[in-house]
């Protein structure tokens, strides 16, 4: 078969890598892609905004199913497009991809279904909104309703920080703010496919780090590194999970004539009243997926289209983010990347690309603000935290930053102690 995998990212080349290693495809397209598919998958120009684009060329190159990798075609009703023209497509439609397209929407859905999530209120005038600050901090969990590439969030101890969060949230006529009071405890990703007859297939649950510095410091981005799985979390927490919050949440959506089919990705607090969710996205995490992605025993094409249960093999898996420089407030573009080669060629390493092209000279080089996803295997936790960091080691970027910190023992035992787990890994899917 042929598979086209839209997008750009870290999170497209670690799907273009699994399909790749899937015996069903034959052949692969990635749209826009980077350098780094460019090697796995034929490339090709397209607006991902525009959801008649993405269909067109879906039928251009001949896609026997077409994987939409980031949220912006999917809220765009790209999903839409592409099954009204009879092509087969893994992603929600975008009366779905509310979910992820407004905070406030994902908040009103929870309400209803049941689902244990933070306290929260949603307003689209400044003083009103100003005003009701205080009811949910310190710490101030200010949110933008809409889309924001991932640094819609202000979580911040400093009132006037959040004053401007508030602000900054508020400048159209359709903007709208969430406010939320604080989830403690450790964060946990958990993904889950949900296939068009509602069955529910749970990945393995990760852990994404959002700050831009060591200890979860500075401000949010897209996410600086995640790890798989979670020795620290007790044996049934996915079971968990998709009984108390994705079984749900795709419940609602099909009471309310919207049914939910794709990746619906529930970020969460394990606090000590127990799951609590942060947030659903409607895809793919990233970097969450290519950990995740790289433990996958299961063909990925039977796991999108629910022919089997996904497995993953024994072992961890982990990413660490290589950022540009200025990175997220203004990422430097267009520095060489060197090493590349000197990385990938150690075992179990992937360097999967995010924000990378080649120049006119052939070189590759910067692209955005997350430059590369660094990931590795091994047969725990701390063999792959090594090789990752070894291969790190070997690649040169100017001015280029990295956590140090992405699964670190110290940070695990903190957790362990928070949650006071047992000590059996985090559960999921079954595992060889």
């Amino acid at each position: 078969m042929k598979v086209l995998v839209v997008g750009s990212g870290g999170r497209e080349h670690a799907l273009c890598r699994a399909l790749a290693r899937d015996p069903r495809v034959d052949a692969l397209v990635c749209a826009p892609g980077n350098a780094g598919t460019a090697e796995l998958a034929e490339p090709y120009p397209l607006d991902v905004a525009d959801p008649d684009s993405v269909a067109v060329l879906a039928e251009r190159v001949g896609a026997d199913l077409t994987v939409i990798g980031p949220e912006v075609p999917l809220v765009a009703g790209a999903a839409d497009e592409l099954r009204a023209r009879g092509l087969a497509v893994f992603g929600p439609s975008a009366a779905a991809a509310r979910l992820e397209g407004s905070k406030a929407f994902a908040k009103q859905v929870m309400r209803a279904a049941g689902v244990p999530t933070a306290a929260a209120r949603d307003h689209t005038e400044i003083e009103p909104a100003l005003a009701d600050l205080d009811t949910f901090g310190p710490p101030y969990v200010v949110k933008y309703d809409g889309l924001a590439a991932g640094k819609g969030v202000t979580v911040t101890e400093d009132r006037e920080a959040a004053v401007e969060a508030v602000r900054a949230s508020l400048h159209g006529p359709d903007d709208r703010v969430v406010l939320e009071e604080y989830l403690d405890g450790p964060e946990v990703s958990l993904f889950a496919v949900v296939t068009e007859a509602g069955a529910i297939l749970p990945l393995l649950p990760a852990q994404d780090h959002k700050r831009v510095g060591d200890g979860d410091t500075g401000p949010n981005t897209g996410g600086m590194g995640a790890y798989a799985p979670l020795p620290w979390a007790s044996h049934g927490l996915a079971a968990e999970i998709v009984s108390t919050v994705i079984r749900p949440t795709v419940d609602e959506m099909a009471r309310r004539g919207t049914p939910f089919s794709g990746l619906l990705y529930a970020g969460l607090a394990l606090t000590t009243r127990g799951p609590r969710v942060i947030e659903f996205n409607v895809r793919f995490g990233d970097p969450e997926t290519q950990a995740i992605l790289a433990l996958l025993a299961t063909p990925l094409t039977d796991v999108l289209t629910g022919r089997s249960q996904p497995r993953f093999r024994s072992g961890a898996a982990i990413t660490v983010v290589m950022a540009a420089h200025g990175y997220p407030a203004s990422p430097r573009l267009g520095d060489p990347i060197l090493g590349l080669a000197a990385a990938g060629s150690l075992t179990g390493v992937d360097v999967l690309h995010a924000g990378t092209r080649r120049d006119i000279d052939g070189r590759i080089v910067s692209a955005g603000g997350r430059v590369l996803s660094v990931t590795a295997i091994g047969s725990n936790l701390e063999s792959a935290r090594g090789s990752a960091y070894e291969a790190i080691s070997r690649i040169s970027l100017a001015g280029a930053h990295y956590r140090t910190d992405i699964g670190d023992p110290a940070r695990m035992r903190h957790a362990a102690d928070v949650r006071r787990a047992d000590s059996a890994p985090g559960d999921g899917p079954p595992r060889h």
